[in-house]
């Protein structure tokens, strides 16, 4: 078993950036080589504004190269209507506008900029274990299609059909979402914003930010930027140098393994139309299959002895139960990451100050999410007034208790598999 991320070790792309050295001027500098950041600069280049991109170490590095590489155009744990009782009408249904043209516009890049990232929009499927959690998720369609996704109501047949999994009621497809490299897919965004005038420094930490007349200098190793603005980018590994930014998110991280490929007889049942799947249990299962048939999934890490070891172990035997392998491929790649999970579970901009934000949109849903938030971002850099904005803005909170956050998934997983159990029994 490799402990490293798949996909860090598959891509073809392995392009590497200089590190600053000197002093820079521009309209605009991005902190962090993610898919947010990526996605800001290439909108922001595009717009003709001079942009340069402050990577602490490489491309796609954070959470960009740790996820599972599902495109998933919506929002974790809120449905249209959530939204809109949360923000009203017109701000709600701009955000949720947003989120229906996310994956498009993911699939839309790949293509536009000949990506080489594996790209498949072939739809992401969420199945529903019980009666009552497919009638939620029947619901939760409706809405998306009311407008104008290709949402689709799958039956308990239709699910078993499309997934090769048993033991579902039913659930419902998003057609617009798809499976990427996600590390292959943020190299290539970072081609194309360098194709546009943006330059991207790896290997070059921020180390201090000061307020200037006319906007911001901010230092590193071995240079210096001065920024009429400044994007941070950093998700939830940027604490060290914002840690205002750090108590407005609870951090979450998420182990994620990849099997060796599995033989054909196997592939063929699972999946066969290449979807990604994640399904409605508190201790989410999901999986999704790469280009050489590893099988891909993922759960939720505990902080305890001994849990690197454990917890992939825990995850594996799971495929084996929930999709009735006869027998367990081996784990070739184990990887973890973490990912910035907003306490309404919805992509927030904060102001850090005047000409400063940040952005942070994972939730588990961070490459569709992120993708589009950079032409948001790119739009308020190139003046656009922070109210018009799809994506809700303002000054940084504190979540409560905000430092006891780390040891919540110790008690988390435990109820949440509790949960499901129950749930479960009754449906039965």
């Amino acid at each position: 078993m490799k402990d490293i991320s798949l996909w860090h070790a598959v891509a073809r792309n392995q392009r590497r950036r200089p590190t600053l050295d000197g002093a820079l001027d521009v309209d605009l500098v991005i902190v962090g080589g993610g898919f947010s950041g990526l996605s800001t600069a290439l909108h922001a280049a595009g717009k003709g504004l001079s942009v340069a991109v402050l990577e602490a170490e490489v491309v796609a590095w954070g959470a960009t190269g740790r996820n599972a590489g599902f495109v998933v155009p919506n929002f974790a744990k809120k449905d249209p209507d959530d939204i809109v009782a949360q923000l009203g009408a017109e701000r709600g249904e701009r955000l949720i506008n947003l989120a229906c043209g996310s994956g498009d516009l993911v699939f839309e890049l790949v293509r536009r900029h000949a990506i080489d990232c594996a790209a498949d929009q072939s739809g992401w499927i969420q199945p529903a274990p019980t009666a009552q959690a497919f009638a939620k998720v029947q619901a939760r369609a409706r809405q998306w299609a009311a407008r104008g996704r290709p949402a689709v109501i799958l039956d308990r047949d239709a699910v078993k059909a499309l997934t090769g999994a048993e033991g579902y009621a039913g659930g419902w497809m998003d057609r617009s979402g798809g499976v990427i490299n996600p590390v292959e897919y943020a190299r290539g965004l970072a081609d194309a914003a360098e194709a546009q005038g943006a330059r991207i420094f790896e290997n070059t930490r921020v180390e201090g930010i000061g307020r200037e007349a006319d906007g911001y200098r901010l230092t590193t190793g071995s240079g210096s930027i001065r920024a009429g603005k400044v994007f941070v980018a950093t998700n939830a590994y940027g604490g060290d140098l914002f840690p205002q930014l750090a108590r407005t998110y609870f951090p979450l991280r998420v182990f994620q393994l990849a099997t060796k490929p599995l033989p054909a007889s196997v592939r063929r049942r699972l999946l066969p139309g290449n979807q990604c799947v994640s399904d409605t249990r508190r201790n989410l299962f999901t999986f999704r299959f790469d280009a050489a048939n590893r099988l891909i999934t993922g759960g939720m890490h505990i902080f305890s002895p001994g849990a690197e070891r454990r917890v992939p172990r825990a995850i594996h035997r799971r495929l084996a139960e929930k999709l009735d392998l006869p027998e367990i491929p081996p784990i070739e790649y184990a990887w973890s990451g973490m990912a910035a999970v907003a306490p309404d579970f919805l992509p927030h901009l904060v102001e850090l100050g005047p000409g400063m934000i940040a952005g942070f949109a994972c939730n588990a849903r961070g490459i569709a999410m992120t993708t589009v938030m950079g032409g948001v971002v790119a739009d308020w850099a190139a003046g656009a007034d922070p109210d018009s904005l799809p994506i809700p803005y303002a000054a940084p909170g504190s979540i409560p208790f905000h430092a006891l956050l780390k040891h919540a998934p110790n008690a988390l997983l435990p109820w949440s598999m509790l949960q499901d159990r129950l749930d479960e029994s009754r449906a039965a």
